[in-house]
């Protein structure tokens, strides 16, 4: 059976727990980084990769603030097992709503968490956005427009993004306001599915000028507007 390419998120406020938690994932051969706090697991997901969230049920009921929208954040995310922790037994515990999970440790670890596409958690909240866009790439221009946007990255549709490379770095100028956006291409999406064709790219820091653009169009500000559910 395979087995989860990149580490478990573990999660619980009892250390006691928060260990059972992790000894239980390495004695069923998966690797574990336990994190005292939901925000502390945030800050990892923002950095690397993992490949799914183990939780004791009491630390997500407890949580509150900040701390219960980042659970509810990162439970969104990945695939995510909520248990109680029996001594070294745990004990799958299912929640009223929409949350759905895996009826076993074993279905998580081997079905559900391998087959999930890891990728770092996004930092910044995209918002609905239409700007002109006009991409350097290669020594290539390319029109296109914003689907979304936001302070850390963009959607930008094109009709032919499969010329494109993940990891490729480009330019994106933006006429409306004669500035121009260094970023580099995270993902692509090709012409020919149920969505816009495109590329999700991250930018590569920003300057004064940039942002005061930004901030017109996106009517926040950046240090209040991370990628957050509301639970």
């Amino acid at each position: 059976m395979p087995l989860p390419p990149h580490p478990i998120l573990v999660v619980s406020y009892v250390d006691d727990v928060r260990t059972a938690l992790a000894a239980t994932l390495k004695d069923n051969a998966a690797t574990a980084v336990a994190c005292r706090t939901f925000c502390e697991a945030e800050k990892l997901a923002l950095e690397g990769l993992y490949s799914g969230l183990l939780v004791d049920l009491p630390s997500i009921i407890k949580s509150k603030g900040e701390e219960k929208i980042v659970a509810w954040t990162l439970a969104n995310f990945f695939p995510t097992l909520r248990v109680r922790a029996l001594g070294s037994v745990l004990v799958p515990m299912t929640m009223p709503g929409s949350a759905k999970q895996d009826k076993s440790l074993n279905d998580f670890l081997n079905l559900t968490c391998p087959g999930f596409a890891a990728r770092t958690l996004r930092a910044f909240r995209r918002h609905t956005a239409c700007l002109a866009t006009i991409v350097t790439c290669s020594g290539e221009q390319y029109r296109g427009f914003t689907l979304n946007l936001g302070w850390g990255g963009a959607f930008i549709v094109d009709v032919s993004a499969e010329k494109f490379s993940d990891n490729a770095d480009i330019g994106i100028f933006l006429p409306e306001f004669n500035l121009e956006i260094q970023a580099a291409i995270c993902w692509t999406r090709p012409w020919g599915q149920r969505y816009a064709p495109g590329i999700g790219v991250s930018f590569n820091g920003l300057d004064e000028a940039t942002e005061a653009a930004l901030a017109k169009v996106l009517k926040s500000r950046k240090e209040f507007d991370p990628d957050r559910l509301i639970a």
